[in-house]
């Protein structure tokens, strides 16, 4: 497979922002190196190399203290590159693992004990191909004992859909990117109010307010996606995570410079209590409660 990716950006700035003192990247990624970890066949996009070192590189440029590694597709239910990055963290990095349902309590007991939190079920289906809402509550089930939550991708057209099999799961549920809000149709469009209900509704919904670079339309500095990550941030303050998507996966109109994702923060979260909590305290809470 052809690679069709765009390579991070090779020299973000240094934020202007200052992050708060054990700031979390809570939403990243590492991706082989492919000649350790291979990519796996069944993936729909070929990244770029993005291992450890550079990820953790990174969180020191930025002025982050902890990263949360969340295994992507393109590594399918191989979690060895997701494994190796947490070994070598020193503590300072927990991860999201995808597992198929013949997993076995013996498998999540070692993922657990690698720093793995929780498993990713991913619903994009430019991504990954159909997969019987069964598997799924096979997996949660194992899971749930463990003290896993379980992190769902979905876009916001789908999200009517998933309503029925998402308030079957038993865990801690937390939304990438705001469910994908198609930001053209503006903050009182249905499918927003949708998924705005849905946290509303229940305690166990958390979102991550990331990724305005895959949101916006109107493209860098992406204010037009302000107004949904806001309303995320003041409604549901203690159930909100942040992070980069480093490195980006599967962007094909720009790469964002991540210094400049870090700037974004504040205008979302503009008091120091809301940027302590989406920064700090939540995903402390959410993965770090327990060594």
């Amino acid at each position: 497979m052809d690679k069709d990716w765009l390579v991070y950006h090779p020299n973000p700035k240094k934020p202007d922002f200052a992050l708060p003192k054990g700031a979390v990247d809570a939403h990243c990624h590492v991706f082989g190196p492919a000649a350790q970890f291979p990519f796996a066949p069944e993936r729909k996009y070929t990244p770029c190399d993005a291992g450890k070192e550079a990820l953790f590189a990174l969180r020191d440029h930025l002025g982050f203290s902890r990263n949360v590694i969340v295994q992507a597709t393109c590594h399918g239910k191989d979690n060895r590159a997701l494994v190796d990055a947490l070994q070598h963290s020193n503590d300072r990095a927990r991860g999201i693992a995808t597992v198929g349902a013949e997993i076995s309590e013996s498998e999540i007991r070692a993922l657990d004990k690698a720093g793995v939190r929780g498993v990713r079920f991913n619903f994009v289906r430019r991504l990954v191909d159909d997969t019987p809402k069964q598997v799924f509550l096979d997996i949660a089930r194992k899971i749930k004992d463990f003290g896993w939550h379980i992190v769902v991708y979905f876009e916001a057209a789908d999200l009517a859909e998933l309503l029925p099999f998402l308030k079957q799961l038993p865990t801690i549920i937390v939304v990438d990117h705001m469910g994908r809000p198609d930001v053209a149709k503006g903050t009182h469009h249905d499918d927003w109010r949708r998924f705005v209900d849905l946290m509303a509704d229940n305690e166990n919904i958390w979102s991550k307010v990331t990724c305005p670079e895959r949101l916006s339309i109107a493209g860098p500095p992406y204010d037009d996606v302000i107004p949904f990550a806001a309303e995320i941030v003041e409604t549901f303050p203690d159930r909100v995570l942040w992070g980069t998507d480093w490195p980006h996966p599967n962007l094909k109109s720009h790469m964002p410079d991540d210094g400049a994702l870090v700037d974004f923060i504040p205008k979302i979260a503009p008091g120091t209590d809301q940027q302590q909590k989406l920064l700090v305290d939540n995903p402390m809470r959410l993965y770090w409660a327990r060594n």
